[in-house]
């Protein structure tokens, strides 16, 4: 990450297990959470987050809050987010508007945002500060060979045929 960025090792490491009673369940999915941290100012108006594309992983900017810091002035600070839409086109749109005297901070509610996501400061000298967590969701799609040959035979155990009986005959009905 760039200068003015931080990222921290959050939360946790979560993982369900595949695979109930013999039955092949989901894929194992595993989800890391790490803080994100921000700042945007006269000296630096905008920050890009962005990931490898090589990357199979989902990845999710979940903003929590933006606050004008303790050397902010008195003046309006409008803070834009640059993002794609669901078509894929770049969008801008003004998230916040912060006033030291009448709003220093906005919370976010986990506003969610796929990478890349830029944040400009488009008006205001700043400093304002932005956090959030990003989140990694990892689906394990790896099934050794010998876990698959031991699902086939346990498959073929299972399914057995009946043999198909003639019916019956019963007496006349009356």
């Amino acid at each position: 990450m760039a200068a003015g960025a931080a990222a921290l090792a959050f939360l946790s490491q979560e993982s369900r297990a595949a695979g109930v009673g013999g039955l092949r369940g989901p894929a194992p999915v595993t989800m890391d959470s790490f803080f994100f941290g921000c700042e945007l100012s006269g000296h630096t108006r905008s920050f890009t987050f962005k990931v490898e594309e090589e990357d199979d992983a989902e990845h999710v900017l979940a903003l929590t809050m933006l606050c004008l810091t303790e050397r902010a002035k008195d003046e309006c600070n409008v803070v834009e987010v640059v993002a794609r839409s669901h078509d894929h086109q770049e969008i801008a749109v003004p998230v916040a508007n912060l006033r030291l005297s009448c709003q220093p901070m906005l919370s976010l509610d986990d506003f969610q945002l796929q990478p890349p996501v830029t944040f400009r400061l488009k008006s205001g000298s700043g400093p304002v500060r932005i956090t959030g967590r990003h989140q990694i969701v990892t689906i394990s799609n790896d099934v050794s060979e010998e876990e698959e040959s031991e699902e086939e035979e346990d498959e073929e155990e299972d399914i057995q045929l009946c043999p198909i009986l003639p019916a019956k005959k019963q007496g006349a009905r009356p």
